[in-house]
């Protein structure tokens, strides 16, 4: 398998992908491709991102193409069976997928003002209502599922699942921006961030050597 990805330290989608490549456990190359270089545009229109229209991560495997890193997630999930992503529990797997789903297309005010930057950490600022609003949110699902189904593992349902996966950039969000974060919430963000797998992210993205600009500014 080719996992074509955007830079570490920016591209939270591309961090969704590959988290669920590791998980997995399936051998795959990691193809790192630089976002809004000089390059950028004419790479988006080459054949191996011709079914995503350019967009990070997408996955060969093969003659099969996935793109969006929630596919990724159910393709691998089909290829290595879905309890290594996914809780065996049925209420506990349905309540994951829900969650997954909403973090895939919600919470637009985080995403758009506080946008994902593993190698920086800014002093606390005071988020706006839209963010804020999207953070109780989170932070609400978050607290059901621990405290519904989260015994015995530090992680939403337990285990390091999918959920995590999708989750995965808040908290690199809430580390970066010194968000406002409850207790219980806090313990989570500090046990993603330790994972093995996050570990590798990070110190791959402290080696980089591109510099977006635009993504490396404060939230105002």
């Amino acid at each position: 398998m080719k996992l074509i990805i955007g830079n570490k330290a920016y591209s939270s989608w591309s961090l969704r992908g590959w988290l669920a490549c590791k998980q997995s456990g399936l051998l795959f190359e990691e193809v790192v491709v630089p976002l809004y270089d000089a390059e950028w545009d004419r790479r988006r229109e080459g054949d191996e991102f011709a079914p995503s229209s350019g967009k990070v991560p997408i996955l060969w495997d093969g003659d099969a193409v996935v793109w969006d890193s929630l596919a990724i997630v159910e393709y691998l999930a089909d290829k290595v069976g879905r309890a290594r992503f996914w809780p065996e529990d049925e209420a506990a797997r349905a309540m994951a997928r829900s969650m997954a789903a909403e973090m895939h297309s919600s919470f637009s005010a985080l995403r758009r003002k506080h946008t994902m930057n593993v190698r920086q950490v800014y002093p606390p600022v005071m988020p706006d209502a839209d963010v804020r609003a999207d953070l109780e949110r989170i932070f609400e699902l978050w607290a059901q599922a621990r405290a519904r189904f989260g015994h015995g593992g530090d992680f939403l349902f337990g285990e390091f699942g999918a959920a995590d996966m999708m989750f995965a950039p808040v908290c690199t969000r809430i580390a970066t921006y010194s968000l406002p974060t409850p207790r219980f919430a806090a313990a989570y963000v500090l046990a993603v961030l330790q994972h093995p797998f996050m570990q590798d992210w990070i110190a791959g993205a402290q080696e980089e050597e591109w510099v977006i600009e635009k993504f490396e500014q404060p939230a105002a």
